[in-house]
């Protein structure tokens, strides 16, 4: 069974493993019931019983990932966990009854419009505001009559239990939610490849928060599918397995998405919490060849420097978004991130605010190479950047990727 820890003031004991809802759904789309099919039903028990069987005890869904909550609304009594903690996620809204709304619908398809049997409690024990990425999304979420007093106020009817936020947003805009203390916990994005979110799992730490990473495995570099230099510099651990540990060895994190398609999916992850006692053996000879490739495919003086001088995306030609961009060349540099690049490359232009900003197509076109260097008049690497730009855009460019719908 999964080891569990304090989910900070909820007080909820959570498993370090979390049950993601986003990969097992049959469609993006809101189907109705009788277009689900059999076989993703088949396919969602035997996920489910193998991870209850696991000590998963903890699912986690969203309004707006598809028929996820549907599929999961009809299976639940079915497949009863006494110790279950069920957590669905629904975005702000500039109108407080348009939020009301949805989170009636997400209740209506999670099958808990009144109290269940047979292991369902007819309540959330979770419910995250989905998505603040944006200052408004904040302000809605918090201003007298938003969306949190919504929330409170079926807090209050006793069917939901805690409430906390999702996130894309830059660190200062997390920070702010986090320094609001309104919120018991937070899903936030951290693993190896990004280490940005620190200074918010530190302030969320100091307010007591629960902290849940979100998407460690497909977002922390598509690790599912692992690039060969990426599973050679791991070795002997899968880059699944020492994700995992690197992300739980850390002070602050309570728990870590497992985005599961099928049962076997969960068999790594399974792997990495059995490996815990030993982190501290294990990750530092890893680590140490993961920086050692990096400080090899591009130089000391290009790491101690890339991001100085970048202009934000909504301040650069084109709403190019460079610090992503150079990001992105790096992990690709390195590591040979192939896969991962590409899907985040052509998210950027197409993702809103979820993936803010403009990929480097518009460079020399609409956007000149002159203008470009203006924008980089602060970095030290403004000779070099149009360049590095132009070789990422050969390497990975090619089309957009569409957006997982209010995707983690």
């Amino acid at each position: 069974m999964l080891p569990t820890r304090r989910f900070g003031r909820t007080g909820l004991p959570m498993p370090v493993l979390s049950l993601g809802g986003m990969r097992f759904q049959q469609s993006w789309s809101d189907l109705p019931a009788e277009q689900i099919d059999a076989a993703s039903q088949s396919n969602l028990r035997a996920t489910l019983e193998r991870a209850v069987a696991s000590g998963f005890h903890h699912i986690e869904t969203a309004r707006h990932y598809g028929t996820s909550e549907r599929q999961l609304g009809s299976l639940l009594p079915l497949v009863p966990d006494p110790q279950r903690i069920l957590q669905t996620k629904v975005p702000p809204h500039e109108d407080p009854a348009a939020f009301e709304a949805e989170l009636e619908l997400s209740f209506q398809r999670l099958g808990l419009t009144a109290a269940q049997a047979g292991g369902g409690t007819g309540r959330v024990d979770l419910l995250a505001i989905h998505g603040i990425n944006l200052p408004e999304h904040l302000e809605q979420t918090l201003r007298p009559g938003g969306c949190l007093e919504v929330a409170r106020r079926w807090r209050d009817q006793g069917r939901i239990g805690a409430i906390g936020f999702s996130t894309h947003a830059p660190l200062p805009l997390i920070l702010r939610a986090i320094e609001s203390d309104q919120f018991d916990y937070v899903n936030l994005h951290w693993y190896f490849i990004r280490q940005d979110n620190g200074p918010a799992i530190e302030a969320a730490t100091a307010h007591d928060m629960g902290v849940f990473v979100i998407s460690p495995t497909d977002k922390g570099g598509h690790l599912h599918t692992p690039s060969d230099r990426l599973l050679e510099l791991c070795a002997p651990l899968h880059p699944i397995v020492f994700n995992d540990l690197f992300c739980l060895s850390a002070p602050g994190i309570h728990t870590i998405s497992v985005g599961a398609a099928r049962p076997d999916d969960l068999e790594l992850h399974l792997q990495a919490v059995a490996l815990l006692p030993r982190a501290q053996e294990l990750l530092p000879p890893i680590q140490e060849r993961l920086e050692a490739a990096r400080r090899e495919a591009l130089g000391a003086a290009w790491l101690e420097s890339w991001s100085q001088g970048l202009p934000a995306w909504q301040d650069t030609p084109g709403q190019i978004n460079l610090p992503t961009l150079l990001w992105l060349h790096n992990l690709l540099q390195a590591w040979d991130l192939q896969g991962y690049g590409r899907a985040r490359y052509g998210l950027l232009g197409a993702g809103s605010h979820w993936f803010p900003g403009a990929n480097a197509d518009a460079l020399d076109g609409s956007v000149s190479e002159a203008e470009l260097k203006a924008a980089l008049a602060g970095s030290p690497w403004a000779d070099q950047i149009p360049g590095l730009l132009r070789d990422l855009r050969r390497r990975l460019g090619g089309q957009a990727t569409q957006r997982l719908m209010a995707s983690d």
